[in-house]
């Protein structure tokens, strides 16, 4: 804008001048021509004759002001001009000491050095969509107060969220999983609550996780062991992805890891304090949640098995619309399993506070819930119950009768949709072009690598294309790895992929001892089907917001071309802020970006306290730069750094 001002007020400068110039100079033909006709001399009112002035000396004068009033003018133009041409220099200059403007396409950002201060202590578990602050705004129907409540802009925190008083690097996997630093998540509540079923204990500066739970007193392991009497699928690679809804401390999750299942912790934030938080300490996956009135961040028809222990989720309530979420997030030919009420009513029914007849009552109407949305009772025993969910749509026939409950789902709502988008009474029915049902796909870890069916249905989408994005993502990991030797050993586990495309990135990674959050823009094409049928995990988000984790619980956070997509609707600065709260402390941010991105994060980044440097992409790309950053260590004010 000062650039157009500059050449508005030139031209006006020189406009102003041409017409007084042609202006002086009718006037001075019209003097000359007087002059020339009239007499020398003109007489007084008295009679008494005079000279005229002589006006072309008066005309001169007038112009030479002119000339420098124009002069003044076009060095006013001149000024704005050279001053927006010094500014674009500077910036070309990189001085990240001064305020730099980015040009980014056809628009401009304009970055501007600045000091985060520190949050107080009481924000050390800050999560700002579930936070416990605004829960009394919304509705306790349902639990939807639990669910994701985002602050307006105007509320968000331009602060960094400190660590708890004498947090430490956390412990290493696969040690992570049985033990962690009781000062990195410092609460009580639910080791003194769930002490008797063996959750978790309190052991001097520790945590210890001796794998216990409400339905496996005798410990995870022995739990899954009789699962996997139940299901043989879960032997020979058949099942890879799970859902644990309810997840406690992920103990359940954490025993799968083993078996080459990979499974999704769920919890929402609620009075059992940080059941999320205990789970990625330990390494595990997990995500804060709850099935209320919306649908889970997940595409339909992915997850391979789903599990609740004793989730107390009252899955026949409100016309069975819990059980319908899961319905449509399980993969054809999928497993659901339930431990806990009402299974083995008859020899548990005591210990539930409730009758044997009203139990009875519970299991038959479950039955009756499962078998209407096309389930078959798999298998069971003890208390554990396994139901299917059909591997066909021939079932799916009999929801065209009137009055059938639940009905089928009409196409107002697309079965992938689930960012904000309410759950509804109604049977997805899988889309009958989806040939492959669970038993077919190709057993893990051969899925990995087979370019999936229903890559075709995003647009420009192929199997040649899935395969062009294997390749180049194995290059591009070796290239990180040099770049970040931690990328492989234990200093690394906990790993999001904040804008992914078919989660090329976490299949590079496979064999190394971490997971992969695989994230895929609510905004984007939906791929996220796809990363979960090659056998991976992740979840939609809208980076606009802050993402459904507690502070410090991830390792590595990596992103390509995150910014050039999403700034025009994101503030960077608020996206830099959410990666430094889920960033750990001596965590790192790989950040794939092109120069022009990668310069405006220098300068936020050094008001976050991160120490960066910028690389080659692996092939010397001018275009394209990566940009290593590490968060460093900090105490609040009150404590020296270490």
């Amino acid at each position: 804008m000062q650039l157009f001002g500059g050449y508005v007020l030139e031209l006006c400068a020189f406009g102003f001048c041409w017409i007084v110039s042609v202006w002086i100079l009718q006037k001075k033909n019209e003097n000359t021509e007087r002059l020339l006709l009239g007499s020398e001399t003109m007489k007084h009112k008295d009679g008494k004759p005079f000279s005229h002035p002589d006006k072309s000396s008066r005309v001169v004068t007038m112009a030479i002001l002119l000339v420098l009033l124009c002069g003044f003018s076009f060095y006013l133009g001149g000024i704005f001009c050279s001053e927006k041409d010094g500014y674009v220099s500077k910036d070309i200059a990189e001085d990240a000491e001064s305020q730099s403007e980015i040009n980014a396409g056809s628009g401009h950002i304009q970055i501007k050095p600045i000091s985060f201060p520190e949050c107080s202590s009481d924000y050390q578990d800050y999560t700002p969509c579930t936070d416990p602050k605004r829960w009394k705004k919304y509705s306790v129907h349902r639990l939807s107060f639990l669910e994701r409540h985002c602050p307006p802009v105007f509320e968000k925190k331009e602060c960094l969220v400190p660590p708890p008083d004498g947090y430490q690097t956390p412990i290493k996997w696969p040690k992570s999983r049985d033990e962690c630093w009781y000062r990195n998540v410092p609460y009580d509540w639910i080791n003194k609550q769930k002490s008797n079923q063996h959750w978790l204990r309190k052991e001097g500066e520790k945590f210890r996780f001796p794998g216990g739970g409400t339905m496996f007193p005798n410990g995870v392991s022995a739990y899954v062991d009789l699962m996997r009497d139940l299901i043989p699928e879960m032997h020979d690679g058949t099942i890879r992805t799970a859902i644990d809804t309810g997840c406690g401390v992920a103990s359940w999750g954490g025993d799968l890891l083993d078996r080459g299942i990979l499974t999704v912790s769920l919890a929402p934030r609620d009075n059992h304090e940080a059941q999320v938080q205990f789970a990625l300490e330990r390494g595990i996956p997990a995500i804060l949640g709850i099935i209320s009135t919306q649908r889970l961040p997940f595409p339909s028809n992915s997850f391979d098995m789903a599990h609740c222990s004793r989730c107390l989720i009252p899955w026949t309530e409100f016309g069975g619309i819990y059980l319908l979420e899961i319905h449509r997030i399980l993969r054809p030919g999928g497993f659901w399993i339930l431990s806990g009420p009402p299974v083995n009513y008859e020899n548990r029914w005591r210990g539930w506070n409730t009758t044997i007849e009203d139990q009875k009552s519970d299991y038959e109407k479950l039955q009756d819930l499962l078998t209407s949305m096309c389930f078959t009772l798999y298998n069971k025993k003890d208390d554990i119950a396994v139901w299917q969910k059909s591997k066909d749509n021939t079932c799916y026939s009999k929801l065209a009768i009137p009055d059938a409950y639940p009905p089928k789902c009409d196409d107002g709502t697309e079965p992938d949709s689930a960012w904000y988008t309410p759950l509804r009474p109604c049977v997805v029915i899988p889309n009958p072009k989806l040939k492959k049902d669970l038993k077919s796909l190709p057993k893990w870890p051969e899925r990995l690598h087979v370019g999936p069916e229903r890559v075709a249905d995003i647009r420009g989408g192929s199997v040649g294309s899935f395969r062009r994005d294997n390749s180049m993502w194995k290059v591009r990991a070796k290239h990180y790895k040099k770049l970040v030797q931690a990328i492989g050993s234990d200093k690394i586990r906990n790993v999001m992929d904040m804008n992914t495309l078919y989660g090329g990135f976490a299949a590079a990674l496979i064999g190394d001892p971490l997971w992969v959050m695989n994230v895929v823009s609510s905004y984007a094409s939906n791929t996220l089907a796809v990363v979960y049928d090659r056998g991976l995990i992740g979840t939609y988000h809208d980076w606009c917001e802050a993402f459904s984790t507690y502070p410090r619980t991830y390792d590595l956070l990596h992103l390509d071309g995150l910014f050039t997509a999403e700034s025009h609707r994101c503030e960077m600065k608020y996206v830099l802020l959410e990666m430094d709260r889920i960033l750990r402390p001596k965590g790192y941010a790989i950040i794939r970006e092109s120069n022009y991105y990668v310069d405006a994060v220098v300068v936020i980044a050094k008001g976050l306290r991160w120490g960066c440097r910028k690389e080659d992409a692996e092939k010397g790309f001018e275009k394209e730069k990566i940009l290593i950053c590490q968060k460093k260590l900090w105490y609040s004010s009150n404590r020296n750094s270490r």
